[in-house]
């Protein structure tokens, strides 16, 4: 789904080895907590969503005792390596920028699309202005469009640059894009063609984490086989969301 620029996290990863070892009495997940469907904080203010269903799932088969802990997406990753959490499941997108710096289990979302959403059909998206959450893959997409990129921390201040006329279009998850469509009554639609970006989702851990990295990509794996992964796809992302085969 997103690719950070990795700097901060290359500096952080001499000290995070360190920190890492093989066996963990609880492991620590890390996610963002704004990014619905995928996780968000609910009324209560818990981790909420399809990657806390899925993360919980992953953790029972793995046999692990797991915690949820919150962190900004632009951090996400310095703070795993720096032994903050132990994996990231936030809607990351399995990269070979970000293989330099951490791991990932197998994919637990298949790749999926990008799209733009703007208030009217006529926007130009290659020389306009777009919107995005800094430092994600959707990003980089646009800035090598040709379009002029503004960047936001977050994907709902992306998503008012829009609505305030400081964009022409944003441009995001399409899963993300959906319901806020959806609700808008109008004022924002899907122009132009859907684009796939990614290799999918995967959990992120710190390369010096194998064993856990097995365990959790076993899980993962038996969730395909038995088909719950597919269901928990469909529950948040509707029948027509890609599953796996």
């Amino acid at each position: 789904m997103k690719t950070l620029i990795l700097s901060t996290a290359l500096l952080a990863l001499g000290s995070g080895a360190a920190l890492a070892e093989s066996h963990m009495q609880t492991v620590r997940l890390g996610t963002e907590g704004a990014y619905p469907p995928y996780n968000f904080l609910n009324d209560a203010g818990e981790v909420d969503g399809f990657e806390r269903e899925v993360g919980d799932e992953i953790c029972a088969r793995a046999e692990q005792t797991c915690e949820w802990v919150t962190n900004d997406w632009d951090s996400i990753i310095p703070n795993l390596v720096s032994g903050n959490y132990d994996t990231i499941i936030a809607g990351m997108s399995i990269t070979d920028e970000r293989d330099e710096v951490i791991d990932f289990t197998q994919n637990y979302f298949p790749p999926a699309a990008s799209a733009y959403a703007a208030p009217s059909e006529d926007v130009d998206l290659t020389g306009g202005v777009v919107s995005a959450q800094a430092t994600t893959i959707q990003a980089s997409h646009v800035a090598d469009s040709g379009a002029a990129l503004l960047e936001f921390a977050t994907p709902d201040e992306a998503v008012a640059a829009v609505r305030n006329g400081e964009a022409d279009a944003i441009f995001a998850d399409k899963d993300f894009l959906v319901p806020i469509v959806e609700a808008s009554g109008g004022e924002l639609m899907f122009v132009g063609d859907d684009v796939p970006l990614g290799d999918g989702i995967g959990v992120g851990l710190r390369e010096s984490d194998g064993e856990l990295r097995d365990k959790l990509d076993a899980a993962i794996q038996s969730m395909k086989d038995d088909g719950s992964l597919n269901e928990l796809l469909i529950k948040w992302f509707g029948e027509e969301t890609q599953t796996f085969e």
